[in-house]
């Protein structure tokens, strides 16, 4: 068992969805919890859940100041590294501010990890990785060419993680996530996630716009079940599960189409008429792959993960808190 009185964990874009998700989490169950950011792309109100919780700390900064790096680093027993700049598009928009950010923001983090002696270093990797494997499921051995910038720079990260293992020894996990969701994704931006972002839509009556024909598939997996892997990740004794990636999902896969269906029949409980907003749809976008489903069986059989959120529930869960949230 972990000394909860003892242990630092640092997590890194801690104002951002994931970030503040996993702070809430760890300083709920007893841990201290150093958290980094800069605010490029989370919000000051993501941490008002914990802002003033004695056990935690914050430090506004920059991944890709080494110094600011290596200050949030001491002391700490773990690092959750959360901070990059997500998206496929944005990436392909401004390719040089995603890379400095995403490849060199995390080497700065591996080396202040080091050099601190942190114990394990675990980190948000991506689904990107897969690029254009046409591979079903996705397993973590088999990967194709990246299709994005932001697909190198996250598979660039798992490949500095490896060096860093070897050659250094410091311990380090690999979390490829599958298409994150959840309270506190933010719905505004260029750059919103589908689910946030057609949530607000619907909500206002809009008609959200689909990407292709809508049958495009995603294995989209919620918040609690990404807290749930980082967890085990994290402390997980089993020597076969450090140094390598795992995918973070459900093991399902559902189409855009399906999804809107689900999104129209759980908000239409608060207002019926949200059940008659017409879709819309337009071309598909560029660097997008058209199905991904994770195989989750390396992660069952290493970490005992079993996720406790099925895609179904997790949405309900997320639309519940948008109408609670957003509404007001």
């Amino acid at each position: 068992m972990q000394n909860k009185t003892t242990t630092t964990i640092v997590v890194t874009g801690v104002a951002g969805f994931i970030g503040s998700n996993l702070a809430e989490y760890f300083l709920a169950n007893g841990f201290h919890v150093v958290g980094l950011d800069n605010f490029a792309t989370g919000h000051k109100k993501n941490m008002d859940a914990f802002i003033t919780h004695e056990k935690f700390k914050f430090v506004e900064g920059d991944i890709r100041n080494l110094a600011t790096c290596q200050e949030v680093v001491q002391g700490a027993t773990y690092v959750l590294h959360q901070a990059a700049l997500g998206s496929v598009p944005r990436s392909i928009n401004d390719p040089i501010t995603s890379n400095d950010v995403n490849v060199s923001g995390f080497l700065n983090m591996l080396v202040a990890a080091r050099d601190a002696g942190v114990k394990r270093f675990v980190y948000a990797a991506s689904s990107s990785t897969y690029g254009d494997s046409k591979v079903l499921p996705k397993v973590e051995e088999e990967i194709g060419k990246p299709l994005s910038p932001y697909a190198i720079t996250k598979y660039v990260n798992e490949l500095y993680a490896e060096i860093f293992s070897k050659t250094y020894g410091l311990e380090t996990i690999g979390l490829r996530y599958f298409n994150v969701f959840g309270k506190r994704q933010d719905p505004q931006g260029a750059y919103a996630a589908v689910i946030p972002k057609f949530v607000m839509q619907l909500m206002q009556k809009e008609s959200p716009v689909i990407n292709g024909d809508g049958s495009y598939s995603r294995d989209f997996t919620y918040i609690d079940n990404v807290v749930q892997m980082n967890e085990l990740a994290m402390f997980t004794e089993n020597s076969e599960a450090i140094n390598t990636v795992f995918n973070t999902a459900v093991g399902d896969q559902i189409t855009l189409n399906e999804m809107v269906d689900l999104l129209k029949q759980y908000l239409s409980k608060y207002d019926p008429e949200i059940q008659h907003v017409e879709i819309t749809y337009g071309p598909n976008r560029n660097g997008d792959i058209p199905h991904s489903k994770a195989s989750i069986e390396k992660a069952k059989r290493l970490l005992n993960y079993n996720p406790k959120y099925p895609f179904a529930d997790g949405l309900k869960e997320a639309v519940d808190w948008y109408w609670n949230n957003l509404t007001k």
